[in-house]
């Protein structure tokens, strides 16, 4: 790839006149072109500061997000780099309300059978990269569990909680506050909040990309990820291929569009596992996806966990039973340290419990802790 298409991209990306650009990720097909653009970049002269933004580097696939104008992508020479569109991602969750406080055990935690398995472990030093909306910081069911994490969107800010959803996602896996409050699945692991998504629940790809990249250099043992899209993303794949050979464990949510044989991005990749809602009758919840892209289904319907200003909230989604998953693999890890995330996936789908329904799929069923550690003795 030649110096001026080069440039004629930078210029492209931090020109304030082309409105008409689009954010789209580009990637080098080879090693040197990459180097030849980060050359350019730090050398190149930004006329305007909100310009400067524009320009995101994405060092672990080697490639860079940035706009670009529809007339420009069809002249980019085709032999000398990937162009691919930067999506916004939105997190999987439903309708949500405000709830009292409930003291004591969650009703998905007690499902899954987690305190049954916390004289054996509770999912102490294990690390859980959350990539959300933030954490609030000041909720007293958290204060004991949250190590340090990244604001993507504000790199110089602590990942504050501009939504909610992300709260609610920590508090199921790691709440501690038995006394006053309430306790998730594994109340001594820590959560590491990523705030890659705005108060409105939407990111980039680009920022997920960002946020996989800082939970493996910050050696994150779990991702999770309660968020999806319906199309393919080569980045975001590459992203999540990179934290799998590093062996961190993935745990995604299908979505809620209530379809039998499709389900979002990233859990439709093989590396990760491919979470699905269940309701508490131990029925696939109406709202979630199904079929043979689910690795394993737990508790989504009706979960009361942590909000905003030290509150509670009940929310409905996969993203909800996503975080029951993670909360599980970390009782695991923790009783069993140096599992790969192939090990992990093995050993959920081994002892899942199968689900209630005449039409319940013969090939997969519901989380259980007890089952699982069980399934690590044999």
């Amino acid at each position: 790839m030649d110096r001026s298409a080069i440039l004629r991209l930078l210029h492209s990306a931090t020109s304030l006149t082309a409105p008409a650009a689009k954010r789209r990720i580009v990637r080098f097909r080879q090693h040197g072109d990459y180097e030849r653009f980060l050359l350019e970049w730090s050398k190149f002269d930004v006329p305007d500061p909100d310009a400067s933004e524009a320009v995101r580097h994405l060092p672990s696939i080697e490639a860079f997000s940035l706009p670009v104008t529809s007339e420009l992508l069809a002249s980019a020479p085709a032999n000398g780099i990937w162009i691919e569109n930067d999506p916004q991602v939105s997190v999987h969750a439903t309708v949500h309300k405000p709830a009292a406080r409930e003291k004591g055990i969650p009703w998905g935690v007690q499902e899954i059978k987690a305190p049954l398995a916390w004289s054996s472990t509770t999912g102490h030093r294990v690390k859980v990269g959350v990539i959300d909306t933030g954490v609030d910081f000041s909720h007293p069911d958290l204060k004991q569990s949250l190590g340090r994490g990244i604001n993507l969107l504000n790199r110089g800010t602590l990942p504050h909680d501009d939504n909610g959803h992300g709260t609610h996602i920590a508090g199921t896996i790691a709440a501690a506050n038995q006394v006053h409050g309430m306790i998730g699945v594994a109340p001594r692991a820590t959560v590491h909040p990523v705030k890659a998504f705005d108060h409105n629940g939407s990111a980039f790809v680009s920022d997920i990309v960002l946020g996989i990249d800082w939970c493996v250099r910050s050696g994150m043992d779990i991702v999770n990820m309660s968020f999806g899209m319906k199309t393919r993303s080569k980045s975001l794949l590459t992203a999540v291929n990179n934290a799998f050979n590093a062996g961190v464990i993935i745990v995604a949510s299908s979505g809620n569009d209530g379809k039998r044989k499709a389900i979002d991005y990233p859990a439709r990749y093989p590396q990760t596992i491919a979470v699905g809602a269940t309701n508490r009758l131990r029925r696939i919840a109406p709202f979630s996806n199904r079929g043979m892209y689910i690795d394993v289904y737990a508790p989504g319907d009706k979960i009361l966990s942590s909000w905003l200003r030290g509150k509670y909230n009940e929310m409905s989604g996969t993203s909800m039973a996503t975080s029951h998953v993670s909360g599980a693999i970390a009782l695991l890890l923790a009783y069993r340290p140096g599992m790969t995330p192939t090990d992990i996936k093995a050993v959920v789908k081994r002892s899942m419990l199968p689900l209630r329904g005449t039409k319940a799929p013969r090939l997969t069923g519901e989380l259980d802790v007890m089952r699982m550690l069980q399934a690590v003795e044999r």
